[in-house]
């Protein structure tokens, strides 16, 4: 090849290059905000020790190379994952997400009725809404989605050392936990799709035998709520009244999202059992929300200006400190509720979850039950970068009030219940049992 030549083919190939970087809208413009956002706005000024202009010099170039929208996420979500962190993630903007080939419409609104937990290695049926899917039963193993075994889409998530556990704790446990999220969030992507949609499922019930289920995705129950950038949110407040063991009465509480629309729905809920024998809230399967709202709701239950924890920021600390609910919903004067208070958390209880069940452990107002939580509990903030796309970063670390980092951790509860097949396929709910048979225990200062 001439000298000639050979400078044409560098000529050709830079003008396709070009041509082809002009497919992915402003990605090094993104590729750089993103950069720029985490950078000034990080809460540890080492960047968790990453040298972050090294990476920037590293992935810099691969974001200009981009040929696709999906090339170029796929370098910013690696610039993310140098900082081994939790709540620094890119949310698609809704016009790219419609070219996802498992969901062309973009439209991931519709809700298969029924949830799933990563158990022993295996993802199981963990709740059904019977009216939803009443074909599908608790404790069911969920074989193949659309044809996909769940067996392939796992392999990716192994670590090498065998089967998972899902409710260990320490170094493992922690591993296990964030396997649990990716496992639910790979389900869920494929579970979920357009209203009126449905889905081909495959299961093995409690006798072995195979259950295809073709299951109808129903609109997504609850208030909708909207966040700035964030998908529109459903929120769900349920309670119900159980009976203890022993006889006595208890309320349980359940919401799914710590959004503004819970607090109206929460207080109602504790006005009817304000003369119960003691009160659950079940978070199980919340991955939180508004943090803030934590300060409210723990005030229904402590009658003191407590410091729940602090949220430590790059310039300054932020105390999240108990506000005392002294007015009931009719505007009456009321004490909080001064009874035994269970909280209920798993694997996948998350952030604002984490901080509010962390918090009023720390300062012995409650007791918590069930799995090991999730360990992702830094406030995050949402910004929208230049080709549409949302950020998700982490700004501040919480702490407990007596000190406990909940990041990598999550809340250990008090009384750890393991999560089981046999308890599933029986029925049997054994955290909630665990949790109604303290509340008869006899009461001692807390």
């Amino acid at each position: 090849m001439t000298r000639r030549t050979a400078a044409l083919a560098l000529a050709v190939a830079a003008v396709a290059s070009s041509l082809l970087s002009a497919q992915v809208p402003q990605g090094v413009e993104t590729f750089d905000a993103a950069w720029t956002t985490i950078r000034d706005s990080h809460f540890d000024k080492t960047m968790n020790g990453v040298n972050w202009d090294g990476v920037r010099a590293e992935l810099r170039p691969r974001a200009a190379a981009a040929r696709n929208s999906a090339e170029l996420r796929a370098v910013v979500r690696d610039m993310l994952g140098r900082l081994g962190q939790s709540h620094f993630a890119l949310i698609p903007s809704s016009a790219d997400a419609a070219t996802d080939s498992l969901h062309p419409s973009g439209d991931l609104s519709g809700d298969p009725g029924f949830d799933v937990r990563l158990v022993g290695g295996e993802l199981l049926v963990s709740s059904v809404e019977t009216a939803a899917a009443p074909a599908v039963h608790p404790g069911w193993r969920v074989v193949a989605i659309a044809g996909t075994p769940i067996v392939d889409l796992l392999r990716t998530l192994r670590d090498g050392h065998g089967r998972p556990e899902a409710n260990r704790t320490g170094a493992d446990g922690a591993a296990d936990r964030l396997l649990n999220v990716e496992a639910w969030r790979i389900a869920q992507t494929r579970l979920r799709g357009r209203p009126g949609s449905t889905v081909d499922v495959t299961f093995e019930n409690g006798q072995g035998a195979p259950v295809r289920v073709s299951v109808e995705r129903r609109p997504e129950q609850g208030q909708p709520v909207t966040v700035g950038s964030l998908p529109t949110m459903f929120v769900r407040v349920e309670s119900e009244r159980k009976q203890t063991p022993g006889g006595k009465t208890a309320g349980v509480i359940r919401f799914n999202v710590w959004m503004a629309a819970v607090d109206a729905l929460f207080q109602k809920a504790v006005d009817e059992f304000r003369a119960a024998d003691g009160v659950v809230i079940d978070l199980r399967g919340n991955p939180g929300g508004l943090a803030g709202m934590m300060m409210g709701i723990s005030g229904h239950f402590v009658g003191e200006r407590k410091t729940l924890g602090v949220m430590k920021t790059r310039e300054n600390e932020l105390k999240f400190v108990v506000n005392p609910r002294l007015v009931n919903a009719a505007g009456e004067r009321v004490e909080p509720f001064a009874g035994p208070v269970a909280i209920l958390v798993d694997a996948m209880s998350g952030s604002a979850s984490e901080c509010f069940a962390g918090g009023m452990q720390s300062i012995g107002r409650v007791r918590v039950f069930g799995q090991p939580s999730m360990g992702q509990a830094l406030p995050a903030l949402f910004d929208r970068m230049p080709n549409g796309d949302v950020l998700i970063h982490a700004y501040g670390d919480f702490v407990t009030a007596e000190g406990t980092r909940l990041e990598g951790r999550g809340v250990i509860p008090d009384e750890v219940v393991p999560l089981v097949r046999e308890d599933l396929l029986a029925g049997r709910d054994r955290t909630l049992d665990a949790a109604l048979a303290w509340i008869d225990r006899p009461r001692i200062a807390q």
